[in-house]
């Protein structure tokens, strides 16, 4: 739809991706110029200290994590497909999800069930949506394998107690594994506190990164049990007697020989600007953007749990998400339409196929939020 209204650009989807800062941008055009001018190989060498270290000591502050346990990707969902359907699992291994499982997780998942015999079991919730540690307390034993928990899903804003679970999983032989793609630059993330022994992100949503670039953090001892699937030339040696060699223990090991010389240098910047900024605070807009949707008569909010993100999802019981999105759009607003299948595993309990999301960051403000109701009100045909 063709936008009819004036005004600045309100964006209410950085949990899609977040505004790239000018800093960033001029970042990116300088390596694109060099490359223009004088080879893309060239431009690499050129920046290789920046990309080969900078990026790496500065993810790794950011994370509390070991500079040399971290890994870097093109996508958060290749960064995790890359670990976990590696895992030496068999039929006697149980691993645990949670409701709010990405579909892409689940996907490899399943296939590592196919293949290995594995058993996949959900963590029931209460029933505020909360997931119940009791249970897992419970029934937590040497059989479970890997715990997967994403921090904050896309779905919806529930904030689930990663540090809490991973005390409750310490004592235990099982892998832990994070997907913190919407709350890292959102929420404090903490490798150290958390006790996971996977993390995976993404640059280009909280943190204002560039698209195409991604992370994780893989400790030492999920390294060493992964099934071999070595493929990165850069940090490996033919020899005639065991055919190749890795010369690099680190994470390294683990990722894609190809990236963007431009993207991960425009991601240095975008932790640089991380690490030197306010720490977000969310409380008053998200507050208000909750407050906003949940006033609108026929409006559905999907907001599980007792703590909240700054993402928002709701539905309509008469106008479609995608009707939402595109008249906000003519209102220059952004937010974003998803779909259940998403995560499938807490949509499909509530038989949502479609859905919007608004999401909120430090450059939002209460009254782009008044504005977001007022034009929400109008697409819907709602009473001012």
């Amino acid at each position: 739809m063709t936008s009819t209204a004036t005004g600045p650009l309100v964006h209410l989807n950085t949990a899609g991706a977040g505004l790239v800062p000018a800093e960033v941008r001029r970042t990116m055009a300088e390596v694109l110029d060099r490359e223009a001018a004088t080879g893309c190989y060239e431009t690499e060498i050129h920046y290789d200290a920046l990309v080969n270290d900078g990026v790496y000591r500065r993810l790794a502050r950011v994370l509390a994590a070991p500079a040399g346990d971290l890994a870097l990707f093109d996508s958060a969902t290749r960064a995790w497909c890359s670990v976990v359907p590696r895992l030496p699992l068999g039929p006697a291994d149980r691993v645990w999800v949670t409701p709010y499982e990405y579909a892409g997780n689940l996907i490899s998942l399943f296939r590592l069930r196919d293949r290995t015999g594995c058993r996949i079991e959900v963590v029931p919730t209460l029933p505020g949506g909360d997931l119940d540690l009791e249970w897992m307390a419970r029934n937590i034993a040497d059989d479970v394998a890997l715990v997967s928990v994403t921090h904050i899903p896309s779905g919806c804003g529930i904030v689930n107690p990663v540090e809490e679970i991973g005390r409750i999983l310490a004592p235990y032989r099982c892998f832990y594994a994070v997907d913190a793609c919407q709350s890292i630059g959102q929420v404090p993330v903490s490798v150290e506190r958390i006790g996971c022994q996977l993390l995976t992100g993404a640059g280009r949503k909280f943190l204002r990164g560039p698209r195409g670039t991604a992370f994780a953090y893989v400790a030492p001892e999920l390294r060493a049990a992964l099934v071999p699937d070595f493929h990165d030339l850069h940090v490996a040696h033919v020899d005639s007697a065991a055919g190749y060699r890795v010369d690099d223990t680190s994470a390294r090991t683990l990722e894609l020989a190809e990236r963007s010389t431009a993207a991960f240098a425009g991601f240095d910047t975008a932790l640089t600007l991380f690490e030197e900024g306010t720490p977000f605070d969310h409380a008053e807009v998200f507050e208000a953007l909750r407050a906003t949707v949940s006033a609108i008569p026929g409006v559905e909010p999907l907001t599980p749990g007792s703590v909240q993100s700054g993402i928002v999802s709701f539905r309509h019981e008469r106008v479609t998400a995608e009707a939402i999105r595109d008249g906000l759009a003519a209102h220059r607003i952004n937010v974003w339409r998803i779909v259940g299948h998403h995560t499938p595993l807490y949509m499909a309990e509530r038989g949502v196929e479609t859905a919007v999301r608004a999401s909120v960051h430090h450059y939002n403000t209460v009254g782009e939020i008044e504005r977001f109701g007022r034009a929400l009100r109008e697409v819907l045909g709602a009473p001012a």
